[in-house]
């Protein structure tokens, strides 16, 4: 008899019980795709923040690359600027060696051309000399 009505009983409550058990099933399922979601949030932030900083990270070598190469540009401007003032120097230089040799080549031309006058008497560069034929008488 206990049993029978223990049967009944659970006859009776069978649909009430499947229910709950539905209900347990679907709020469990909900609370797992709720924590999945949340998961993946969290995955989805992580993913954001990791590429947020490898572009900062790149960004950072991008400037640092470029102010180098803005030194190595300013280093090449000075070391080419020095390089014309130095030829500039060597070039007024040599100038000035070709103005001296020159100089030194027009006197010498000068004195040879004045040396060469006094031998041939040209221009009266000599005092004249005069000779006398026949004696003075003392």
């Amino acid at each position: 008899m206990v049993e029978e009505r223990v049967e009944q009983e659970l006859e009776r409550r069978k649909d009430e019980i499947e229910a709950e058990v539905l209900r347990r099933v679907e709020e469990a399922k909900k609370i797992m795709e709720k924590e999945m979601l949340v998961e993946m949030e969290r995955k989805r932030q992580e993913e954001i923040e990791s590429q947020k900083q490898k572009e900062d990270e790149e960004s950072k070598k991008r400037l640092e690359l470029e102010n180098i190469m803005e030194e190595n540009n300013r280093k090449i401007k000075l070391a080419q600027e020095k390089l014309a003032e130095e030829q500039l120097k060597l070039v007024e230089e040599q100038r000035k060696v070709l103005e001296e040799r020159q100089r030194i080549e027009d006197d010498q031309r000068r004195r040879n051309q004045k040396e060469q006058e006094v031998i041939l008497n040209k221009k009266n560069a000599r005092p004249r000399l005069s000779f006398a034929f026949g004696g003075k008488s003392s």
